[in-house]
């Protein structure tokens, strides 16, 4: 796992998340483009952002996790689940909050891509937020062996604290992930907050396969979806965005 640094720390209790399948920088109209993602994220403005789907560094050149955190002057984190023609590839956080550890949850199934859940816990200004990114796979049958293990791992009496679990979890239809996750965890029910609720694929949107979920006094705000001619062409999903506030202690 790779940890890189971090920036300025934003004042408030209040902090925008936001979760995007970034799809390896390549877009709809088949470019690879990094400098395209980055101009995404830095119109979310996000405080932290779960990633999916990034190429890490290799031989010769830095990677995307790299060259998204120094263009957006965050921290970052990535958990490498694999590699990808001889490059690291798996899951980023990005943060402007002081990142203090890192944790991980191996969510693979045999004969299947590997999968995994990154914990990155963040201090934001003295307290500690604990964030959860993951990429769930694309069969039924992986949810359901990772639903429960991803649920464990999330809800552990050892963390206590705000908690947030973003990502893609590939879950075309509500099913065993949602409702076992909806147990233990508050999903943040878009239905109240956009009217387009689906992200993938970006360009038409047809299935809702991104989510958030809060749990610790962690409380959603405002959920938005951004949709527009950058994020419809960027990568093959949307970006999910939420303000939310942390408890007071």
């Amino acid at each position: 796992m790779t940890h890189h640094g971090h920036s300025r720390a934003p004042s408030s209790r209040h902090l925008r998340l936001a979760t995007y399948n970034i799809h390896k920088c390549r877009g709809m109209d088949g470019r690879t483009r990094v400098d395209r993602i980055a101009d995404v994220l830095a119109s979310l403005d996000a405080d932290v952002i779960a990633l999916q789907e990034v190429v890490g560094h290799g031989a010769e050149e830095e990677g995307q996790a790299a060259a998204l955190g120094a263009r957006l002057g965050m921290g970052w984190v990535m958990d490498s689940v694999r590699l990808l023609r001889g490059k690291a590839y798996g899951n980023v956080v990005l943060s402007r909050f002081p990142i203090e550890a890192t944790h991980r949850c191996d969510l693979s199934c045999a004969k299947r891509e590997p999968r995994a859940c990154v914990r990155v816990d963040v201090d934001v200004h003295g307290h500690r937020l604990h964030v959860f990114n993951v990429h769930l796979g694309t069969a039924v049958f992986e949810r359901r062996k990772q639903a429960p293990r991803l649920a464990e791992f999330v809800a552990d009496r050892d963390v206590p604290g705000p908690k947030v679990l973003l990502g893609d979890f590939n879950e075309w239809v509500k099913g065993l992930t949602s409702r076992t996750l909806g147990e233990l965890l508050e999903g943040v029910d878009l239905t109240h907050h956009l009217r387009r609720r689906r992200t993938y694929p970006g360009v038409l949107p047809m299935f809702h396969l991104d989510h958030i979920y809060v749990a610790g006094g962690l409380t959603v705000e405002k959920v938005s979806l951004p949709r527009n001619k950058l994020t419809l062409v960027a990568s093959d999903h949307l970006p999910l965005v939420a303000d939310v506030v942390m408890p007071a202690i």
